[in-house]
């Protein structure tokens, strides 16, 4: 059985990680799935999707820090919408995660957690989440 919702996400800033991990676990239970996995995919060029400890926010917040100083909001950039530095940091972040399903829950690390990746906000945005494996209500 496979089942995919989409979850809306409010994001503040240009550049942040946002928690997502209960939505997507929400997920997971009404979808009744005991033994599979979860995908979780954004489908926007400038936001990201990763699994990153989510038990300290300074994680986050070092994550955003050193993107930006890896890839600079200013620079010679081809792309001259004045984004183009949201759109490599999604390339290298990756749009979606895999998480596997045990006994009906995400079986993620004892510190792990899912986030959006923002990197051009504020916007409103939506993560699809995909539950596929037995056990599913239908």
């Amino acid at each position: 059985m496979t089942r995919t919702e989409t979850i809306a996400v409010a994001t503040r800033e240009r550049e942040q990680l946002v928690d997502v991990t209960e939505p997507v676990r929400r997920a997971v239970e009404r979808s009744g799935v005991r033994e599979g996995l979860c995908g979780v995919y954004s489908p926007h060029t400038t936001c990201g999707v990763t699994v990153q400890e989510g038990w300290d926010p300074a994680v986050a917040r070092d994550a955003v820090t050193v993107l930006a100083r890896l890839v600079p909001r200013e620079g010679t950039y081809a792309h001259a919408e004045g984004n183009s530095d949201a759109h490599v940091k999604t390339a290298l972040v990756g749009c979606g995660v895999t998480i596997p399903i045990t006994g009906g829950r995400l079986r993620l690390g004892r510190w792990q957690a899912v986030f959006l990746c923002e990197f051009d906000g504020p916007r409103q945005r939506e993560l699809w989440v995909t539950v596929t494996g037995d056990g599913g209500a239908g």
